[in-house]
C-alpha cells in the first residue's frame, strides 16, 4: 500500500436553478465524513442555458458524478452516454454515476420511496391498489417504481386532465399495473379499496406549512397507510390528518435519505450510513 500523500477530493454535486436551498449537501457530505472519504459535495447554480457546458465541465474535472433538481432532469438526458431503463420510462434523471468515461442516468426519487415503505412503513408494495396525488415529476417516479414492483392498480389524481391521463397511458403501456385517472375538481373521496396514498405534490411544502390537499378527509381509513413526499417539514397538516383517523403515515423525510443513499452507493460503491443522513437533515430542518 502506498504512503504518497493523496490531496485529490473526489468530486459529485448537485446541478440546479434555483439549488440554495437544496439540503443534499448536508446529508452527503455528513456520510462522507462518517465513512472517512475524501469526498466533496458542490452546490452549483447552471442556468437552463448553461447545462450543457456544465456536462462538459463535469467531464473535465472528472467528477464522479452529480444529482440533477429543477429544471434540468428532462434536458439532461441529452448529453448522457446511457439511462438506466425505469429512468427511461420516468422521462427524467435526478442522478448520474461514473462508468469509467461513461455517464449513466439514473432516478433515485421513486427508488428512495420504495425502500422508505417497505423499511419504515413494513409495507410489500406488489398487488397493493394505490392512490398518487398529482402527476409532476415525484409522482411520475414513484408511479413507475410501484408499478414495475407489482402493484395491483395505481389511481392518478390531477387537476392538469392530459398531464394525469398522459402518466396513466405511461404506466398502461410499459408496465404489467392497471392504471387509471381521476380529474382533481374538488374534495377528492378515496376509494374504500385504497392500501397507499401517496401525496406526490408540493402542497404543504415549508414555506406554506398550513396548506394540505383538497381531500375528503372522513373516506381515509386506519387500513391505509398514507405517505408523503414532503420532508420539511415532514409532520405535514396531511399526515396528521391521517394519523387522527388511524391509518399508518410516512412523511418525505425518509424517502429523501433513502434516494440520497442510493445515490451515494452508486457514486462510492459503499453502503450508506442511513442513520447518520437522517440525522444530519433533521438537525438542519431543526426538527
Amino acid at each position: 500500500m502506498s504512503n504518497e500523500p493523496n490531496y485529490k477530493a473526489e468530486l459529485v454535486g448537485v446541478f440546479g436553478h434555483p439549488v440554495a436551498e437544496n439540503p443534499t449537501i448536508v446529508m452527503q457530505e455528513a456520510a462522507f465524513r462518517a465513512l472517512n472519504l475524501n469526498w466533496r459535495y458542490l452546490t452549483i447554480e447552471v442556468y437552463p442555458q448553461d447545462l450543457a457546458d456544465a456536462f462538459k465541465g463535469l467531464r473535465a474535472f472528472n467528477m464522479r458524478g452529480i444529482n440533477l433538481t429543477i429544471p434540468h432532469k428532462v434536458e439532461v438526458l441529452k448529453y448522457l452516454d446511457a439511462v438506466a431503463e425505469d429512468a427511461q420510462l420516468m422521462g427524467a434523471v435526478n442522478t448520474v454515476r461514473r462508468d469509467g468515461n461513461r455517464l449513466i442516468g439514473e432516478n433515485t426519487d421513486g427508488k428512495g420511496f420504495l425502500r422508505s415503505l417497505r423499511h419504515d412503513a413494513g409495507v410489500e408494495p406488489a398487488g397493493k391498489r394505490v392512490v398518487v396525488l398529482g402527476a409532476g415529476g415525484a409522482a411520475r417516479a414513484i408511479t413507475v417504481e410501484l408499478a414495475l414492483a407489482g402493484a395491483a392498480h395505481i389511481t392518478v389524481v390531477n387537476r392538469s386532465v392530459e398531464r394525469g391521463r398522459e402518466l396513466v397511458a405511461l404506466l398502461a403501456n410499459n408496465t404489467p399495473t392497471t392504471a387509471e385517472f381521476v380529474p382533481w375538481d374538488g374534495p377528492f373521496a378515496l376509494p374504500a379499496a385504497t392500501d397507499v396514498l401517496v401525496n406526490a405534490t408540493s402542497i404543504g411544502l415549508f414555506p406554506n406549512v398550513t396548506e394540505q390537499p383538497d381531500l375528503d378527509y372522513n373516506t381515509i381509513l386506519a387500513s391505509m397507510t398514507v405517505c408523503d413526499v414532503i420532508p420539511n417539514p415532514p409532520r405535514t397538516p396531511f399526515l396528521a390528518q391521517a394519523e387522527a383517523r388511524g391509518a399508518t403515515t410516512l412523511d418525505g423525510l425518509g424517502m429523501l435519505v433513502y434516494q440520497g443513499a442510493i445515490g451515494f452507493k452508486m457514486w462510492t460503491g459503499h453502503d450508506a450510513p442511513v442513520d447518520v443522513m437522517r440525522r444530519a437533515l433533521a438537525q438542519a430542518f431543526g426538527l
